[in-house]
Parts: C-alpha cells; structure tokens; sequence
C-alpha cells in the first residue's frame, strides 16, 4: 500500500539543510587532522558564509513577512515559522563556533605560542606600543558620532563594527557610536620575546581609551556592536532602459538597506541594547550576544601574520598537460583539466594564444566571476587591442562581485570589447567559452566548457573540471547559445548539449525515466551524481519514484540537499554523501547506467529550481571513453571517502562514517594522482 507522506516528510527546507552544510564547515576547525592554521581557516569560512546567508536567504525571508503574504513554501513551511526554526539553529551554532574558538582553537595557538593579549595583560613595552598606535594611527582616523535629533544614527555599511557608548552629562542620558576603520588592519603584532607571537585587535585598543573620545561626559556603559544588511538588488530588469547604471545605482543603496542580523556584546546591558535597536529599528529579541571576538573572518589577516609552515596544509604541485601549441593539443582529441590537482593554465593559455594568434578571428565567452588582477581579463583586452573580434557576455548580476564585474566591465569596453551585461530576468551562470580560427583556408571552432569560472584565484581551491575540444557539433551548439544570448536567436535543435531555461530539467527527468525502464527490465537501473545543490521539488519527485521502482541511486552534495534519503516506501534505494575537505567540492557530474552502456555527463548546473528556471546553463554529454572511464573513477573515489565525507541518514542528521582500519581521503589521493603531493 502506497504511503502518503506530507511536504515535510519529503523535504528538508533549504534553509534549514544549508545551515546543517555551514556546520559540517565548522566540525573541520575541529578535526585535528588539519593543520592549526587550516583550523582557523575553517572558523572564517563559517563566518562569511553565515553572513552571506543572512544577507540574502533571511532578508527574502524578512522582505516575504513585510509583504504580509502568508503562504506556504514547498517544503511544507510558512516564513514565519522558518525564520523562528532558522534563527534557532544560526544560534546553536554560533554558541558551538565560539566553543570550538574559546575552548580549541585558542588554546591550541597558545600551545604554539601564539597568543591574543587584553590590554590588562600588556607589559609596559607593549602598554606604550599600544598607546603611541592609538594616538598616531587609530585617534586621528576616527570619530565619535552623538545621535540627537540633529545628528541622525550614522550610516553604517553591511558587516560594519563599531562601539555604542552611553554617555551621561548634567543626568541626561546620550548615545554615541564610533565606527571602527575598515581601512586599516585590524590585528596588530605586538613586541614579544623570541618565539613568541602576541596580538591584539584594533577594538580592544580602542576599548582601553574610550574615555579620550568623550572629555566632559561620564561613560556609563558601552558595546561593540556588528550590523549585516540585507543584500538583495530591487530591479525591474525587464524594464530598466540600462541594466548596467541600474544595478551600479542599487548597489550603492546596500548601505542603506534594513539590518537583517545584529551582534552585540554578551555583557550589554539593557539600556545600551534598548537605544541600540531603536536606532537601528531592530527587534532586541533577535540580537545576537557575542562573547569573544566579533567577526572571526579576521582570522585570514591573522593567519597571514604567523610564519609557520608546519602549521598549514603541506604544499603541492599541481600535474601539468604538456603541449608546445595549445590549438594542436585540442586538435589531438578532446580532453579535460580536474583543478585544482592539475594546473588551470591550459584555460589560460588557450585565451592568451588566441589574443596573440594571428589566424584568431572571434573570441566569444561568458563571465560570472573572475580574479583580481585577472590574466584572463589581460588576455581579453589584448585580443582586442589586437583587432580581435572579442564578445564577452559578464553577468554584472552575481551576487556580491557586482561592483567589481561592473568595474572591469568598463575597462574591456574601453578597449573595444563588445560587452552584454546579462539578461533580463536571467543570469548567465553557464561557463563556455568560443575561439573561431582560420586554418589552411577554413574556419575551425575551439570550444571550451566547464562546471566552474575562469578564475585564477577559485581554480587553486576549488574542484572543477573544464572540458576542450573543437569537434564540430560542440561548436555549432555553443555558436548557437551565444547568438541566442546576445541576439535574437532561438536554437532549432541541439547536437551535443542541452540549455536552461527550457530544456534542461526535462531532459534530466527523461534520463531518470530511462533508469527506472531498464530497472524494471533488466533490473540494472543506477544513478550517480555529484553536484553543489539538490533542491529542484520536481527533480526530488523524480528520483524517489525511481528509488520506488529499485533503481540504484548514489548522490555527492556537498551543501543544500532538499531530499531525505533511505526513507521506507518513499526513498529507501537513495543514498546521500556530503564532501567538505581541503577544496571546495565544485564539480557537476551526473553518470547514468544506461543498461550498463553508461552516459556521462558535465555540468554547470547544480539540481536547483534557480538554475532551471531563471540561469542560462549548459549540460553536455561525455563521449570520449577515457575521459568517461575517468569521471566514473572520480565519482567511486568520491564514494569510498571516509575521512571528509559525511553521510545524510533518514533522521536528516549528517553523519560521519563508522571507523575503519583503512582511512581514505579522496581530495588527497586525487593530489598524489596528478600532481607531487609534498
């Protein structure tokens, strides 16, 4: 008899599963078999990534309540009772961060002699360092602001700290704020004895001479503060006559955007609080009480400072694809790069060639994010220095990267790139890239397709692959998505890839319906995939009917997964890992059993509604043997993981796996793979 489950028996809520991912992140600073820098490392990553959710998943959350539009999600939530279970849990593992950071982390770095001093600990050499800082450095830079009614509550931009003072003068209560510099370092190493590394945070320097800011005024009580702002854009794409002034416009309105999150200090007191949250029309109920230091994202400027290999991850070399001209190694046969255990250069030498190749006509290729002082974006403007016809499709609208996409944006149009700034309504998220060359008379296509951004800086730390070929069908399919982004173009039929919007989630579906004939047939039905996000309710609908039909379904995702699985009657033949290890798992590969003739593919996609509906992104067939007996062998190695793997039970609790004689860790066999792990 068939069971009937409710929303909330079939699905985990985004949120929710992506705050289970952000924990699995913290449980790394404390796996002490990561080096104690790595540690920290992992504590700052938590950080900015909580911050990011309250930017953008908890003010949609705030922004629908305003609305007063009550209704149900597909998860089975109202935002009211998702937001309560969301700050809930962000709560419980803010108190768990600063266990681990108090209680671990800390003691560890004084076991190596590196220390965070109190201005009450300073011996007199460091008590004068410190001093001659503040009045040099810190004082001349920063101003206490009275609020009043003719001094409204400062403007403070997203993730800004700073100190609320109360002030009494003649028994009239005041409230001053000071922001704390963003400018200048936080962290100051201070005069030690040999082998010793003592620090102290500007805010604790500013704590010790707070009095110099308020001569003439009592100091009743104070506290450091944080704000987090909501970062959504508010644009009406489809109508704005420029997309690229528009979103510049909005961006700057960031500053003045509603507080999504505040951070107090655990000893605030009432009155302070209560001036505090009328100011900042935020509710005291939903402040959250720090007890350490604020913003542990500090800690990558710390780790920085601290000259000590042993204790950070052993360093490696990246394996190297040897060719003397990179358009005759992609004519040999097609092949991929897995970075960052191979080097990403192949990427960036095929754009440098073309700009510099005489035979190059067109380069055309599409940008979500790129690097800071970006080779690629060199290499782009010197294509078209050199008269190249250079189109460049950059999605300004990538959270967070828009200012800087915008800025870089102008500089390639100053040097005569064509540049579309996205589509209304969409964003470009598929990773392609076009190079058209002249050869013996003809016209040859270079195609290169990945799951993640040309970036420098991301290929060093994240897992991706990028795929180069020039066969013909590949050519014309990607010839056919640029033209229909940039102009007014619609495909007649795909050859070796399929797109979103429109036909990306039907064709996966119509896979997963192939797996559940052959299970029924020949009882061989079996699906693997390894992505970022599983969230699409649709696609979930799918792969629990095929685990009801017995086929055989094994799933990698790292972060938000929407499914429950090994549920009896719903999703019992459904397995789910977790990998959150060194790098950042990034890749989408999804292999198919096919009656034992498997397919493979490669993604830019992840399973989300989002990329389905509302990205342009790119799903393509593998067809080369070696490279698909390749990804099959990544995906088993991924598999048997059981160092930084985690494994999702049906009571929706990431577990690790049970202790074995033999551990096995993927990211490390994958380094000695390719490249000289040292």
């Amino acid at each position: 008899m068939a069971i009937n489950f409710s929303e909330k028996d079939k699905f985990i809520a985004r949120d929710l599963s992506w705050l289970k991912f952000n924990q699995r992140v913290l449980s790394e600073a404390l796996d002490q078999d990561n080096p104690l820098l790595e540690r920290l490392k992992f504590l700052a990553i938590f950080v900015h990534n909580l911050d990011e959710f309250y930017m953008v998943r908890v003010a949609g959350l705030m922004n629908l309540m305003e609305t007063q539009i009550n209704t149900m999600d597909c998860c089975g939530y109202y935002p009211k009772e998702l937001l309560g279970h969301i700050d809930e849990e962000a709560g419980r593992l803010t108190a768990r961060l600063y266990e681990i950071y108090e209680g671990s982390v800390l003691n560890d770095l004084a076991k190596e002699n590196i220390r965070f001093a109190q201005a009450s600990e300073l011996r007199k050499e460091q008590k004068r360092f410190i001093r001659e800082y503040f009045e040099t450095i810190l004082y001349p830079i920063m101003s206490p602001l009275a609020i009043d009614p003719g001094h409204p509550f400062p403007v403070l931009p997203s993730k800004t700290m700073a100190i609320a003072v109360r002030i009494k003068r003649r028994r009239e209560d005041y409230l001053a704020v000071i922001p704390l510099p963003s400018n200048i370092p936080r962290v100051l190493r201070l005069p030690s004895s040999k082998g010793e590394c003592s620090f102290i945070l500007i805010e604790d320097i500013v704590r010790e001479y707070l009095n110099v800011f308020f001569k003439g005024y009592k100091i009743e009580d104070f506290t450091l503060f944080r704000v987090v702002r909501d970062s959504e854009l508010t644009i009406e794409e489809e109508t704005t006559p420029n997309l690229l002034k528009t979103i510049e416009g909005e961006v700057k309105k960031r500053t003045l955007a509603k507080v999504v999150r505040l951070e107090v200090e655990e000893k605030s007191t009432p009155e302070v609080l209560t001036m505090l949250c009328e100011c900042l029309q935020f509710s005291k109920d939903r402040a959250v009480r720090i007890r350490s230091h604020f913003d542990l994202t500090y800690l990558f400027e710390l780790i920085k400072l601290i000259d000590r290999p042993e204790l950070c991850y052993g360093g490696y070399v990246p394996g190297r694809i040897g060719f003397d001209n990179i358009f005759e190694k992609i004519k040999e046969g097609d092949f991929i790069i897995h970075v960052p255990y191979q080097s990403f250069e192949p990427t960036v030498e095929l754009i440098r060639a073309a700009a510099r190749d005489e035979n190059v006509l067109a380069i055309k290729m599409t940008l979500y994010r790129t690097a800071k002082d970006s080779a690629i974006i060199s290499a782009l403007s010197e294509a078209a220095s050199n008269k190249k016809q250079v189109t460049i499709l950059v999605e300004i609208k990538a959270r967070f990267d828009e200012e800087a996409n915008i800025q870089w944006t102008k500089e390639l149009e100053m040097r005569g790139c064509h540049v579309i700034y996205g589509i209304p309504g969409l964003k470009v998220h598929s990773k392609m890239m076009l190079i058209v060359r002249k050869e013996e008379e003809k016209i040859r296509r270079y195609v290169h397709l990945a799951t993640g951004n040309y970036n420098e800086h991301t290929a060093r730390v994240y897992s991706d692959i990028g795929y180069f070929t020039c066969n013909e069908d590949f050519a014309k399919d990607v010839s056919d998505v640029f033209n229909a982004i940039t102009g007014y173009s619609k495909p007649m039929e795909w050859k070796r890839i399929v797109c979103a919007p429109g036909d990306m989630r039907n064709y996966l579906i119509s896979l997963i319906d192939r797996e559940i004939k052959f299970q029924k047939k020949s009882k061989n039905g079996a699906i693997s995939a390894k992505m970022n996000s599983l969230e699409d309710p649709q696609i979930i609908e799918k792969l629990y009917e095929a685990s009801q039909a017995g086929v055989a379904i094994r799933l990698i995702v790292r972060g938000i997964c929407c499914l429950v699985p090994g549920v009896v009657g719903l999703s019992e033949h459904i397995k789910v890992k977790s990998v959150v290890g060194r790098f950042l798992e990034h890749s989408r590969i999804f292999v198919f059993n096919n009656n034992a003739a498997a397919r493979v593919f490669l993604s830019s996609a992840d399973w989300m509604t989002r990329n389905f509906d509302r990205r342009v992104e790119l799903v393509f067939e593998v067809s080369k043997e070696t490279i698909k007996s390749h990804l099959k062998e990544v995906m088993e190695l991924y598999w048997k993981d059981t160092t930084k793997s985690w494994q999702l039970t049906p009571e929706r609790i990431y577990k690790k796996p049970e202790a074995r004689d033999s551990k096995f860790n993927a990211q490390e066999y994958l380094m000695r793979h390719y490249g000289g792990l040292k």
